[in-house]
Formats: structure tokens, C-alpha cells, sequence
């Protein structure tokens, strides 16, 4: 199989994957009020997801070393779905947590996604693959709002009781998931020669002593730290920000998801298109640190928006920010690493993306309930910074080898 048609097929099987993803995230705030959920515990069920995803994420990433990408792959989509559809029959806030506890246990295909592209790309275009990766994330938020906006309508339209009323979107999700899991088992080919990944095998190792043995190195630790700022921002805001537009401009659901769908649309400008011309001609590192600074300002910048145009265009930079950084991110800290390694330290890399979301929606939510609506927004921004500033103390030796001409 050639290689342009295996980066379509994970590109599609990350896509569809992520609206059934898409679709549950703004609908969680909006449940979990319904069923008495105030701020902090809105929180709490951003934050369980990926605390499962924590303690699973390096488990599955070592397994994909040494099994093969394909089966964990395979196993997330299949869990993805029966976890959306408990949620989708949820009637009290206690199964909602279940629901999303095992969405995260099984929350294995972007690691996993990621340590694929990086078998089947070459390392000048490791850092598009990853982008590529990025754009199917950004375009499952495009539509995944946005559909689950337009089911949720539907079952209150049919019945306000669950799997019903706005769930009905859970239950839609759930057959996307499923349905992918059927495409990739036929369409998604192996892509680690079998061999070489049981002797590659490192993960028999503790998620923290594997953190452990990669956070000290000089270059790969600290991006990875930049990458765990950078998503505690991101986290710490995302609870607070559907809560937000509800409580300041009274914003519903389908409000909510057309305004996530924005996002999700200049992510996937960026990510897919942008970022894959100006990568040659800049490198990771220079788009790095505008992407870093563009987040900084787009999270500080939403807790000063009292009107809608204002929130759109912090919001704006926001996603560019997002676009740029992350898969120069992601792609640096995989050329960090020996190619022996990749499931292992991108397995890593998300156990670690996942801390800081279990941190950063409990903590915004905190915020949020005994601070102001405001604080999340502004404490989130100051993490990108934070960020900023350790890619630029290590600037000099970090990898650039998407770039090919000099500016």
C-alpha cells in the first residue's frame, strides 16, 4: 500500500473518531448541569477522562510497540463507542462519570495515531504528518459540534427523557464510533513490522518511571513539559469556557457548538493547510514560539471579551496559536526521540497531555465557582507563557528539520 493512501486512511480514522468526540464535549457542561453539576464538578467530568486516558495511555502506546499500531487502534474505537452510548443512556450525574472513566481508558487512538504516522513518514515530514494528525482533530470539532447541535434538537424533538432530549447526540456518536471501528478493521493496514517492535519493546516499565526516564533528557524532557503547559491552559479553559458563554452570553447548546465549530474549523485551516507551507519555509522552531505567544494572548484575552466580536477574535488567535504549536510540539519531540521509541514516548507524551487535563478542568472549574468567571481565562494564559519561555531558553537546540529554505 502506498504511502499517501495509508496517511488518508489514519487521517480518516482519526477524523471520524474525533466528531463522536466532538459531539460529547459541549454536551458534557450542558448534561452535567442538567442533572445538578455546578462548576467545579463540570470540572471533575472534563478531568476523568483523562485521568483514565493517564493511566492507560503509556500501557497502550508500549502495546502498540509491540503488537502492532492496527489492534489498539482498533480496541480504542470499539470502547470509544460503548462508551458514548452509556453516556447516552446516562440518567444521574454518577453515570455520566462512568461513561467518560471509560472513554478515557480506551482514549488509546491519538497516541497510537501519532506513533503511525511517524512509522510511515519521514522525519523532514514528520512534523506535516503530526499537523495532519492536528487537522483531523480540528475538523472532527468542526463537525462534531455542530452534528451533535443538530441530534440533540432532534431527540428533544422526539422525547426530553435520555437517550433522548440533547443525549440523543451521545447515541449518535456512539454509531460513528462503531462504524469507524468497522472501516478501520478493513480499510487500516499494520503499519510496525512486528519483529522489530517486540524487540523495540520498553513499556513493561511504570507510566512514572517511563516518564521519569524521558523528562530528565535535555531536549525531549523539556518539550514535553512545554506540550504538558501548553495543554493545562488549554484544559483549565475548556471546562470554564462552555460555562462562559452560557452565564455571560447566554449561549445554548447549539450556540455553544457552532462557537466550538469555529475553532475547530481555523484549527483545521492551520493545521491542514497553513502550517504545511509555512513549515518548510520556517521550521518548527520560529512557528513554535508564534503559536505559543498567539495562545498566551488568545486565553488571556477571553477574560477581557464583554462582547461577541471580541471574544471572536481572541478566540481566533487562539486557534491559530493551537495550530501552530501543537504539531510543532508534537513533531519535535518525536525527532527527539530514537525512532525505536516513538510509540513509547508519544505513549508518554499523552500520558502527560492527560495530567494536565485532569488538572486544568478541576482547577478552572474551581476558579470559576469561588474566584470569577473571568480567572480560568486569564491563570490559562499565564501557562502558555510559561511555556514560551522554556522553548525559548533551548531555542538553539532544538530540532527544525521541517524546514527546507532559508527566509
Amino acid at each position: 500500500m502506498s504511502q499517501k493512501k495509508q496517511i488518508f486512511i489514519v487521517f480518516m480514522t482519526v477524523f471520524i473518531d474525533l466528531v463522536g468526540f466532538g459531539i460529547i464535549i459541549p454536551l458534557s457542561p450542558y448534561l452535567a448541569r442538567e442533572f445538578g453539576g455546578d462548576a467545579f464538578q463540570v470540572g471533575l467530568l472534563m478531568a476523568i477522562y483523562s485521568f483514565f486516558q493517564f493511566l492507560f495511555a503509556p500501557v497502550w502506546g508500549g502495546l502498540s510497540d509491540k503488537y502492532g499500531r492496527r489492534p489498539i487502534i482498533l480496541l480504542s474505537l470499539f470502547g470509544a463507542g460503548i462508551s458514548h452510548l452509556i453516556f447516552a443512556f446516562g440518567s444521574a450525574l454518577w453515570i455520566l462519570f462512568v461513561a467518560r472513566a471509560l472513554a478515557g481508558l480506551f482514549g488509546a487512538n491519538i497516541s497510537t495515531a501519532m506513533a503511525y504516522m511517524a512509522d510511515i513518514t519521514e522525519e523532514k515530514d514528520r512534523s506535516k504528518g503530526m499537523g495532519l494528525i492536528g487537522a483531523a482533530f480540528g475538523l472532527g470539532f468542526v463537525l462534531g459540534p455542530t452534528i451533535g447541535s443538530g441530534m440533540a434538537e432532534v431527540g428533544n424533538m422526539i422525547s426530553t427523557a435520555p437517550p433522548f432530549g440533547d443525549s440523543f447526540a451521545a447515541v449518535f456518536a456512539s454509531l460513528i464510533c462503531l462504524a469507524n471501528f468497522v472501516f478501520a478493521y478493513f480499510a487500516l493496514p499494520e503499519s510496525l513490522k512486528l519483529e522489530e517492535g517486540q524487540a523495540q519493546y520498553h513499556q513493561k516499565k511504570r507510566r512514572l518511571l517511563l516518564l521519569k526516564s524521558y523528562l530528565p533528557r535535555p531536549i525531549t524532557g523539556r518539550l514535553m513539559i512545554a506540550f504538558f503547559l501548553l495543554t493545562l491552559g488549554m484544559a483549565h479553559m475548556e471546562a470554564s469556557l462552555f460555562l462562559f458563554v452560557q452565564d455571560k452570553f447566554s449561549w445554548s447548546l447549539i450556540s455553544a457548538g457552532l462557537g466550538f465549530a469555529y475553532v475547530g474549523l481555523i484549527m483545521v485551516f492551520t493545521q491542514g493547510y497553513l502550517i504545511r507551507k509555512l513549515l518548510p519555509k520556517y521550521g518548527e522552531k520560529k512557528l513554535m514560539l508564534i503559536g505559543l505567544f498567539f495562545v498566551g494572548f488568545g486565553l488571556a484575552g477571553i477574560g477581557f471579551a464583554d462582547e461577541i466580536w471580541a471574544l471572536a477574535l481572541v478566540v481566533t488567535f487562539l486557534s491559530l496559536g493551537v495550530g501552530m504549536a501543537n504539531p510543532s510540539l508534537t513533531g519535535s519531540i518525536s525527532l527527539s526521540a530514537g525512532k525505536q521509541d516513538q510509540g513509547s514516548v508519544l505513549g508518554a507524551n499523552q500520558s502527560l497531555s492527560a495530567l494536565a487535563r485532569i488538572i486544568g478542568p478541576a482547577l478552572g472549574g474551581w476558579f470559576y465557582r469561588e474566584i470569577s468567571i473571568a480567572s480560568p481565562f486569564f491563570i490559562s494564559g499565564l501557562f502558555a507563557f510559561m511555556a514560551l519561555v522554556l522553548v525559548v531558553v533551548k531555542l538553539d537546540s532544538l530540532p527544525s528539520k521541517g524546514q527546507v529554505q532559508d527566509v
